[in-house]
């Protein structure tokens, strides 16, 4: 018996309503928004601009991540899946023999959920809808947003981990020791890697890193040099994690380099391109 070891077997609804349920991933996610617009709007207050600008910016953010974080999920990782069925990638809904009764109207269909999202995505879809948020709402530079939402995506991580952690899903591999967490709801029998804690902790300290050099520091006036500091931080910390990490595709997962830490390459060499890049600072 493994007495050192943590046996994690939560349940991911909190609660379940005539087929509706709300998971603690779910929930994760609205705190995310929630104090991630909260600590916005003392930027934005210190940089001048009327709070006026961050509904847009809400929606801007929220619907670029959820469609490149579930787009990213199907084509770098689970493209397979969805070849035969596209539909499934934006319905909540799948057609089930003996399925209970959807809302206690329609039999034979079970509510699922959209589940399945990938962090390369977002890291794709947000800075693309920043672009053009800045440019017509800000009348400021991309790169100007993309320091201040650097520091907010670093807390979003953190959450978003935490709510992996939850589900018991993207863990690592056995540690061959009595330490580690046991994730029973998955299977497993052996301590794993808490995987999920590791990254959503990391993710944490490089939130109040970033926070430290906007509000202590003058690195906010080099246009790039925060929101590189968190993609080489990030994507780094993401790529040595993967080592230990499960493959989340299992015939890639005799690749020396898997999916995740191939696509991280190129975001950590952007992240130093725009540290080290020659550029005028701002007033």
């Amino acid at each position: 018996m493994n007495y050192l070891a943590i046996t994690w077997n939560l349940d991911p609804e909190i609660f379940n309503i005539g087929g509706f349920s709300v998971r603690w991933y779910s929930l994760m996610f609205v705190i995310t928004f929630v104090l991630g617009m909260h600590l916005m709007k003392k930027i934005f207050t210190e940089d001048g601009i009327s709070h006026e600008k961050m509904d847009p910016l809400f929606m801007y953010t929220f619907v670029s991540m959820l469609i490149g974080m579930r787009l990213g999920e199907v084509f770098f990782y689970s493209w397979s899946d969805y070849q035969h069925n596209l539909w499934q990638i934006i319905l909540p809904f799948k057609k089930q023999e003996g399925a209970e009764m959807l809302f206690g109207l329609v039999k034979g269909w079970k509510f699922t959920g959209i589940s399945g999202f990938a962090s390369h995505g977002a890291a794709i879809a947000i800075p693309i809808a920043l672009y053009f948020y800045a440019k017509k709402h800000l009348q400021k530079s991309w790169l100007f947003i993309l320091d201040r939402m650097g520091i907010m995506v670093a807390l979003a991580g953190f959450f978003i981990r935490m709510g992996n952690f939850f589900n018991s899903e993207i863990y690592g591999k056995p540690t061959g020791s009595s330490f580690g967490v046991i994730f029973k709801r998955a299977g497993e029998k052996l301590p794993s890697h808490p995987t999920q804690l590791y990254e959503a902790f990391s993710y944490l300290v490089l939130f109040f890193v970033l926070w430290h050099l906007y509000w202590k520091t003058d690195k906010k006036r080099k246009e790039g040099y925060l929101f590189g500091v968190f993609m080489v931080v990030l994507w780094s910390l993401r790529f040595l994690i993967e080592f230990i990490k499960k493959p989340q595709v299992v015939e890639r997962g005799e690749w020396a380099l898997n999916t995740g830490q191939l696509l991280s390459i190129p975001l950590v060499l952007i992240g130093f391109w725009l540290m080290f890049r020659k550029t005028k600072e701002t007033v």
